[in-house]
């Protein structure tokens, strides 16, 4: 009873804040004003300056509410990500081969490409609408991977837009198959993550750790590469009825 009124307190704090801050949280649940509380350790001024900036962002950004196939052309051709449909805990697998991945010469579409992917991962575990926590589930295979495809300013990015615009929004990230010259890499990454961030991700490197990792993800909906029975879904050819909607 006393952690449900701490959260009704720091609810209302919060809308307060934003209000003070010249926005407004009218059109949004409960739910996602949690994520951002929960982000700032449920300080209700921090987490309001945070909620307010990712308004801002996503207005310009994102002016369509999401960004269409067409938008990154470029990040799209390889076919390097995949969505794979909802694990074991019924959240949203999103895979991706580094290996298929060079260093954008178009920054912004790889923004944009960021942007594309996460919007879509989290819309595919919609259940008719959004609730406003739901999480996903990423793997980064690291597998044949030579220097031609890291992409620190890339992978620093993408960790940056999930901590500032999408917060308590991954699950877990498991990383599989990281050869030796990548581990000074994922340190020099690794120092611009939260503790928070850092604390979801799992670095796969024995048989047993791959065992718990199938077991977790559920071999339904883990690609066989991994050790489970589904084929790569490419996250183009999964179309989503609400984002096409969103585009008329």
């Amino acid at each position: 009873m006393e952690k449900e009124n701490h959260r009704e307190i720091a609810l209302t704090q919060m809308r307060n804040s934003v209000q003070k801050l010249g926005s407004s949280t009218g059109k949004y649940g409960d739910p996602t004003l949690m994520r951002f509380l929960i982000a700032r350790s449920m300080d209700s001024e921090k987490a309001a300056r945070m909620f307010v900036q990712w308004q801002k962002w996503r207005a310009t950004m994102v002016p369509n509410g999401f960004i269409a196939d067409s938008e990154v052309p470029d990040e799209l051709e390889p076919r390097k990500i995949f969505l794979q449909g909802l694990t074991k805990d019924g959240l949203p697998l999103l895979v991706i081969q580094v290996r298929k991945h060079f260093p954008s010469k178009d920054p912004l579409q790889f923004k944009k490409f960021v942007v594309h992917l996460l919007d879509k991962t989290i819309a595919s575990s919609f259940r008719g609408s959004e609730v406003g926590n739901e999480k996903l589930t990423a793997i980064l295979d690291l597998r044949q991977i030579s220097y031609k495809n890291v992409d620190v300013r890339g992978m620093i990015t993408g960790f940056q837009f999930l901590q500032a615009y999408y917060p308590e929004r991954l699950a877990k990230l498991y990383i599989l198959h990281m050869p030796g010259f990548f581990v000074s890499v994922w340190r020099m990454v690794s120092r611009c993550l939260e503790r928070a961030t850092l604390e979801k991700i799992v670095i796969v490197t024995n048989e047993e750790e791959m065992e718990n990792f199938v077991k977790d993800i559920g071999e339904e909906v883990l690609p066989e590469e991994y050790g489970g029975r589904a084929k790569l879904v490419a996250v183009q050819d999964v179309t989503l009825p609400q984002l096409e909607d969103a585009s008329r």
